[in-house]
């Protein structure tokens, strides 16, 4: 992804890479090293993302959108925003009800209980972005189905009590790769030049 970054040129095509990782933390850029509960066996890796610290692991789909901004003619909030559209449209096609909370970047359902900023809410996808020379580096993650208990050990997005839950906790039997077709036509769909809001 960085040697993808660093050597492509005004002409190089965007990419889009989706991928599942084995287990491990990641630290963003703000990330607060109070946040790392108990990370037991599982790896810790800074990265050079924005955000706090998040759990990946099997059974997620982690999208990279190496997209040249300038071509787009859009800045970071607009990225965002197109990539929290990419993950509620791919959301809707299993009836799911997805929203944006503000001043929290990325994706949450309506869940029973919780406690202060996030009562009835739990994140199901996340997001981390940084942009070098222009282009976007790192991406988002989509909870499918995967072990949750990781998410206990830290605070999830640097947010205390923050809940996060998978299609498989609400109901629905989605094959990894088939949410992964979805969000890659979605994301496509809103990463190229002609697309509005």
């Amino acid at each position: 992804m960085r040697e993808f970054t660093r050597t492509r040129g005004p002409d190089t095509p965007d990419e889009i890479w989706l991928v599942e990782h084995a287990p491990v933390f990641t630290m963003g850029l703000a990330a607060r090293t109070e946040h790392l509960l108990a990370p037991g066996h599982i790896d810790v890796v800074q990265t050079e993302r924005g955000g706090q610290v998040t759990y990946h692991g099997p059974g997620q789909v982690i999208a990279y959108p190496l997209i040249e901004l300038r071509r787009l003619g859009i800045g970071v909030k607009e990225l965002v925003y197109r990539y929290e559209q990419a993950i509620i449209q791919t959301l809707s096609v299993w009836a799911i009800d997805a929203r944006r909370i503000a001043g929290a970047p990325g994706v949450f359902v309506p869940m029973a209980g919780g406690s202060g900023a996030f009562a009835g809410w739990a994140k199901i996808a996340a997001l981390g972005v940084r942009i070098v020379r222009g282009c976007s580096l790192h991406g988002l993650a989509l909870n499918v189905n995967m072990d949750l208990e990781p998410f206990g050990r830290i605070h999830p997005c640097g947010h205390p009590g923050l809940r996060t839950v998978d299609l498989a906790a609400l109901g629905v039997a989605a094959e990894t790769d088939r949410v992964a077709e979805q969000l890659g036509e979605r994301l496509v769909a809103h990463l190229t030049r002609d697309q509005l809001r």
